[in-house]
């Protein structure tokens, strides 16, 4: 690996601008075809998109969360899917910038600085629910430790050079992650992801035999929330960066596909559909709904990088909350949106082979990450009588 630019923030949104126009120009058939994003993927680890949240003290651009998600947005208006690839790495940058130990940190963000990338394997499939891990790292008679378990949904750990483990430290032991890296003896990456949409996440998965354990790469977990944190708001509004993308590529290809090939309905007494009144104003309500939720992904984005800058209780639940108005918004924006296209773009819109229907399905598939409504009911607690939301990694 080569050492990849450092990106101050006009660059890093130039480069992610030009890179989702790129990326746009393929999303169709790769999704068609369920192509792996190989080339995508390779050409956004060179870019030095994946370094900038590095911190300064290492080398890095250290840009600020508003910056992230926007470049996360624009990544998502080109292709979703390659834009999901990444989501995990800048979440275990972040772990590393909070829990990591000082020769962890000069460690792996040298390897992210030369062109490494971090994957994921968190979830697990079956558990109780989404914070339940049965995944144990265990200490052998021979003092080393070695990780089992299965994981789902690792997205990004097909492409990456390394590989955050959340386990458990010891049987029933606190959560930790655990680096290890991709070639390891006993891990193996299963492409076998098969959902309706964001078919090409790679979002398949991880089992672990017997793998074993530097002890010196193993970071905390579970004390990233026995005080107030911004990690899972974090991990949260790129989400919401991502949602608002699919929302504005959905609408943006339908104002091509209405300028350029729906005919008009008769009794709107137009030459063309796009001068129809009744497509202009549904146009302008999904303009208003994707143009919201922007803006609330943006104050969200700003809202972390506030309580980062003086992080207390209530700083870090006025975040939580920002990022869950961001995240319902963006459910309510992605999944309308997408969906509403075909109304006004007509039958035509329908066939098949122009995957339009691309757009409803990433927004579907990826909004069921975490329950909107369950972002409104923190919001509503809140208005009612001020509660703050819970301290866990969903908010």
């Amino acid at each position: 690996m080569s050492a990849v630019p450092v990106l101050d923030a006009a660059a890093a949104l130039q480069v992610a601008a030009e890179l989702g126009a790129v990326f746009a120009k393929g999303a169709a058939q790769r999704d068609a075809e369920r192509g792996t994003p190989y080339e995508e993927v390779a050409a956004l680890k060179a870019s030095g998109l994946l370094a900038v949240s590095v911190p300064a003290e290492h080398g890095g651009a250290d840009l600020p969360v508003a910056v992230l998600a926007e470049v996360f947005r624009l990544l998502a208006a080109g292709d979703p899917s390659i834009a999901q690839v990444p989501h995990s790495h800048f979440v275990y940058v972040n772990l590393l910038k909070h829990q990591g130990t000082p020769a962890q940190q000069a460690r792996l963000f040298a390897e992210v600085l030369a062109g490494a990338s971090f994957g994921n394997a968190q979830s697990e499939i079956g558990t109780k629910h989404v914070r339940d891990h049965r995944t144990t790292m265990v200490e052998h008679p021979d003092g080393e430790w070695r990780l089992s378990g299965e994981k789902g949904y690792c997205t990004g750990a097909l492409f990456a050079d390394w590989i955050p483990v959340l386990t458990h430290r010891g049987v029933d032991g606190p959560m930790v992650v655990a680096w290890v890296p991709r070639t390891a003896d006993g891990l193996e990456v299963v492409d076998d992801w098969a959902g309706v949409g964001q078919r090409t996440t790679a979002s398949g998965t991880v089992t672990l035999r017997e793998v074993r354990v530097d002890p010196e790469l193993v970071t905390g977990y579970a004390e990233t929330f026995t005080g107030p944190q911004t990690y899972g708001a974090f991990a949260q509004v790129l989400h919401a960066a991502l949602d608002a993308g699919i929302a504005r590529a959905a609408l943006t290809e339908a104002a091509e596909f209405v300028t350029t090939k729906s005919r008009p309905y008769p009794d709107a007494g137009v030459a063309r559909a796009a001068d129809d009144p009744l497509v202009v104003h549904a146009f302008g309500q999904m303009e208003v709904s994707v143009r919201a939720c922007e803006l609330l992904v943006a104050a969200a984005a700003s809202a972390i990088d506030a309580a980062d800058a003086d992080l207390t209780e209530e700083s870090a639940g006025a975040a939580s909350l920002a990022v869950a108005a961001a995240r319902a918004a963006t459910t309510e924006a992605s999944v309308s949106v997408s969906s509403r296209l075909f109304e006004v773009a007509g039958t035509r819109s329908a066939l098949d082979s122009l995957n339009l229907h691309r757009h409803w399905r990433n927004a579907r598939t990826h909004t069921l990450h975490d329950p909107a409504s369950w972002k409104v009911q923190h919001l509503g607690r809140w208005a009612l009588e001020g509660v703050l939301p819970p301290n866990h990694g969903q908010l």
